[in-house]
């Protein structure tokens, strides 16, 4: 038994480097050979992604990727996922990139690479129109939802004098960004911090009336294209195209179908 130990100690050592190998590895070849690439996103964030009446995926960054993986000769593959979860099974090699309106932040950088920009965003407070919040120091004592492990979640928790003075001292988070409203509207949310690409796209099938959406916010902020940190050609390529689209025309032409600036 004694000799066997040393034995299986370098094999679980060899596994490990192996496992280690891979996760350090520029897949695009590997990918180029399947013919196909795994596109992770939350399939109910309006307009970026979600599913039509048919139950079809579709949005902005749908038809993007679409235009952008064809274009390196690959098939996206639409993978929905827990977007608590997102950089883990981006990682975990489950999906290949995230692309579904995902905020560049400095902690995210730490875990995975961006793409340059495409769009800009803010994250926006909403009330009920009845509400007596007009300014973002009305929310000290209030009960505000976020969804979870978002920029939303990030941007508030980082105004320490708000944050820190909500009700019960913290957010209410919740997995979806509609869950938001559906709170807001029951009357347990007082207020709501969001994407405001989402929430503008969702008060269009609401009344306006009903809302009130503040002039403070807690910050501007892009939106990118995450990749694995050993993927480099699959980033170089993306940029490449990605900055061909916007230049010759095609980006817009996809972005005023879903959205109006």
């Amino acid at each position: 038994m004694k000799k066997l130990i040393p034995t299986i100690l370098a094999l679980l050592l060899l596994s490990g480097c192996a496992t280690g190998a891979k996760d350090t590895e520029d897949r695009f070849q590997e990918m180029k050979e399947k013919g196909e690439i795994v596109v992770g996103l939350d399939d109910t964030f309006v307009p970026m992604g979600f599913r039509n009446a048919q139950g079809e995926l579709t949005g902005f960054d749908v038809d993007l990727a679409k235009v952008i993986f064809e274009k390196m000769g690959l098939t996206a593959k639409f993978q929905p996922i827990d977007w608590s979860l997102k950089e883990t099974e981006l990682n975990s090699g489950n999906i290949d990139v995230i692309f579904n309106g995902y905020t560049i932040t400095e902690a995210r950088k730490e875990k995975v690479n961006f793409s340059d920009p495409y769009m800009e965003n803010t994250q926006i407070i909403i009330t009920l129109a009845t509400s007596d919040i007009f300014i973002k120091e009305d929310l000290k004592g209030k009960a505000v939802s976020v969804q979870k492990e978002s920029s939303a979640y990030d941007a508030v928790s980082k105004e320490k004098d708000i944050y820190e003075n909500l009700k019960n001292k913290e957010l209410i988070t919740f997995d979806s960004n509609l869950d938001l409203f559906l709170d807001l509207e029951a009357g347990r949310s007082d207020a709501i911090v969001l994407d405001e690409v989402f929430a503008r796209y969702v008060l269009l099938s609401k009344n306006m009336a009903d809302y009130r959406v503040l002039e403070d916010n807690f910050g501007e902020e892009d939106y990118g294209i995450g990749f694995r940190k050993s993927d480099v050609t699959l980033l170089e390529q993306t940029n490449k195209i990605l900055k061909e689209l916007i230049e010759d025309g095609t980006f817009e032409e996809i972005k005023k179908v879903y959205i109006n600036d």
